[in-house]
């Protein structure tokens, strides 16, 4: 049996916040809802889990495989099996979120990498969504 094809998905933005602000916004429950989900489990250190429900959607779980504080964040990431979620299982693919300061803001670049390739362009599209919505959040405060 052939093997899947799975490709990649990379993007960058500029965020008018400094990478300690958005870290925040990756490692604590709270500043995830603001940007990405209506629920979040958070256990931001390697091995932790993550689980992000989605509003009125699938949930997004995986874990936690290297923190570098407000540097880098790689996670594993995928669907729990629920009706209308991509059949990506949770931990099947990969996330690395690399945070680099430039004066004031923050350049983020998300690699989604081991995707299958029928949704690739599915989770492109999201990620261009939720990446400009935590640009967006990032102007909100955290308690």
């Amino acid at each position: 049996m052939a093997e899947p094809d799975v490709t990649l998905v990379e993007q960058t933005l500029r965020i008018n916040a400094a990478p300690e602000t958005v870290w925040r916004f990756w490692t604590e429950p709270e500043g995830m809802c603001a940007w990405w989900g209506t629920a979040a489990e958070l256990d931001p250190r390697p091995g932790g889990i993550y689980r992000v429900e989605m509003e009125g959607g699938p949930v997004m779980a995986g874990r936690y495989v290297e923190l570098v504080p407000h540097e880098r964040i790689v996670f594993t990431f995928g669907w729990e099996p629920t009706e209308g979620a991509p059949d990506v299982p949770p931990e099947s693919t990969r996330v690395e979120v690399t945070l680099a300061p430039d004066a004031d803001d923050t350049i983020l670049t998300l690699r989604h990498l081991g995707l299958p390739e029928q949704y690739t362009s599915e989770h492109d599209e999201g990620w261009s969504h939720f990446l400009a919505r935590l640009q967006h959040a990032t102007g909100t405060r955290l308690a």
